[in-house]
């Protein structure tokens, strides 16, 4: 390897005399260089003192070695070979490009010794250029290629013996374990603790394991929206002693494998405790697994990081802060419903209010509320819980969800009796609450003078703001509709779109920001609620009271950059009937 170029000085004193490093952070630097005996720069990295990009360029330009930008590099599959993956595991390396002439290139994140080197040109039998690049884009690009954990895996499979992970079913057994020391259980927790930390990383709300006859695919729920993560080949060969560590850590048994179980597990990840709950369902070549990660405090939000524009956030604090009446939030599952009900139960939690809510599950811990979990195998459901919760004198009540007859009766009886009801429904939009309700047998007087506000959200995809880009491809029925909504002219109509980079991992979306379409009741639509009221009637006597649908607010996230056109499609969009048919 070639020595510091200039003039003997390494990364942090660069960096000092370029100021990105300030006298007080290059004596830390110095100190854990010295305590812990590793480089300047990887006690830079360490310390979080310097991005990885500048640091590992300042390497790369003292050492006279490449810097690579690993974000859009494609390792060809004939070189992934080349060297072995314990070979790679252990060095923290990768090889990324070969020459004609044979030259392997290959990407490390510190300079190696002149052993090592000599050593990995002896494994490879080949000729070797080595470059730098950043400790977080190897990463990223070892998990792209090899999957997520790889190194556990290996470590498993080596645990277990080759003639543990034959093609026959392996019985994960904890007592045998703990008599050998556990290692198998020990590289089991590892990469279980692996998918979760990433999944927690990644923002993601459920996992999915899925098994199929030569592979097992994991999906991560990310923004609403299901993303593939690359797992090892050999995943496979011990899937049976994860899913087994799984039931473990929910309390299942470990020995059914016939029928469906479902469970829960408590976590704690540095400071933030959540929960899981475990669906495990047999599946012809395996047991699939889904997590649904609860609980998370970190994703709690206040009305002012919702998603609501200034009007309907003003609405929203005028709703909390009303004496009595329904509230009814509508939506699919996972759009976001049981965080805007949280958000308006924070608003309107103080000292001189008593709020009770009643949910399955509890998604998170609000100081100064009395939540209760309902257990329907003993009894307590949402509607006996209300009943008993009307007996404990509150201001406020949360419903999780009306999903019965009785539950909706109950809410709707207190909502006139002097307290202030927030539940959910499902409903495509605000308006078709009213028909839902009438569905399920509540008299028409008593939806028109207890029901006060319906609000229909969706959840969308915000556009990355590293790599956001203005699209300059809008249709031309897009760019009308746009038009007559936000009532601009055509060319001041604006698009974006997310490029992809690393930020957002390549898919042009980091985050998401809810869409609302408000629908108050008053005395004209009340005197239109009756068993045979058509949702016609019911839109058009809204739209004359200022009423607009969903895809109408939608263009105004379109034109300040929020969200892109594919995005509002994806949400919003509705099939043309006579455009499609006219096409057949």
């Amino acid at each position: 390897m070639e020595g510091f170029g200039v003039e003997g000085k390494d990364v942090a004193q660069v960096l000092l005399e370029r100021n990105v490093l300030t006298s007080a952070q290059f004596a830390i630097v110095r100190r854990r260089q010295k305590m812990l005996g590793i480089s300047d720069h990887r006690a830079i990295l360490d310390l979080n003192l310097v991005s990885e990009l500048d640091t590992m360029k300042t390497l790369a330009e003292l050492s006279g070695m490449e810097f690579v930008d690993l974000t859009q590099v494609q390792i060809p599959k004939e070189i992934l070979n080349t060297i072995s993956l314990e070979t790679l595991l252990h060095y923290r390396i990768l090889p990324i490009a070969q020459t004609e002439d044979g030259t392997l290139t290959v990407v490390s994140s510190e300079i190696l010794s002149l052993n090592e080197t000599g050593a990995l040109r002896l494994l490879a039998n080949k000729r070797i250029h080595f470059v730098l690049s950043t400790p977080s884009m190897i990463r990223s690009l070892t998990r792209k290629t090899y999957g997520l954990g790889v190194d556990t895996i290996q470590k498993l499979r080596s645990d277990q013996g080759e003639k543990q992970i034959s093609n026959q079913e392996v019985v994960f057994d904890i007592k045998d374990q703990e008599k050998e020391g556990a290692p198998t259980e020990t590289s089991t927790i590892s990469f279980v603790d692996q998918i979760l930390l990433e999944a927690l990383r990644l923002g993601a709300t459920d996992i999915h394991f899925e098994p199929y006859p030569s592979s097992i695919r994991l999906r991560y729920r990310i923004d609403g929206i299901l993303q593939s993560i690359p797992v090892p080949l050999d995943l496979r060969k011990v899937y049976e002693a994860i899913v087994s560590r799984m039931k473990v850590m929910a309390g299942l048994d470990i020995a059914e494998r016939r029928i469906p179980q479902d469970g829960r597990i408590a976590m704690k990840s540095e400071n933030e405790e959540y929960g899981l709950r475990v669906s495990i369902i047999p599946t012809r070549h395996g047991e699939a697994v889904c997590l649904r990660i609860l609980g998370r405090q970190s994703l709690f939000m206040d009305l002012t990081q919702i998603g609501l524009t200034a009007r309907q956030q003003e609405l929203v604090q005028r709703l909390t802060a009303l004496p009595q009446g329904l509230v009814l939030i509508s939506g699919p599952t996972g759009s976001g419903k049981t965080t805007t009900l949280y958000a308006a139960l924070a608003h309107s939690n103080d000292t001189g209010r008593k709020i009770i809510t009643i949910e399955n599950p509890i998604e998170y811990q609000l100081e100064g509320v009395c939540q209760i979990q309902t257990r329907e195998e003993a009894g307590l459901t949402f509607s006996s819980g209300l009943r008993a919760i009307l007996r404990h004198d509150p201001d406020v009540v949360l419903i999780g969800e009306i999903r019965d007859v009785e539950t909706a009766e109950i809410a709707v009886r207190a909502a006139q009796t002097g307290h202030l009801v927030f539940s959910t429904i499902h409903t495509n939009d605000s308006i078709s609450v009213i028909t839902r309700l009438l569905e399920m047998g509540i008299e028409p007087f008593l939806i028109g003078s207890s029901l006060v506000c319906c609000i229909s959200q969706r959840l969308a995809r915000r556009i990355c703001v590293q790599c956001k880009e203005q699209d300059e491809n809008i249709p031309i029925e897009i760019a009308e509709e746009m038009k007559q909504a936000l009532a601009i002219p055509r060319q001041d109509l604006h698009a974006w779109l997310g490029r992809g980079c690393l930020e957002c991992e390549q898919s042009g979306y980091r985050g998401r920001v809810a869409i609302y379409e408000f629908f108050l009741m008053n005395d004209e639509i009340a005197d239109l609620i009756n068993p045979g009221v058509k949702t016609t009637a019911l839109r058009q006597a809204a739209y004359a009271a200022g009423w607009r649908p969903l895809r109408w607010h939608g263009w105004s996230r379109v034109q300040s950059g929020l969200i892109s056109l594919d995005e509002q499609e994806r949400i919003s969009g509705i099939l043309n009937q006579q455009s499609l048919l006219s096409e057949v």
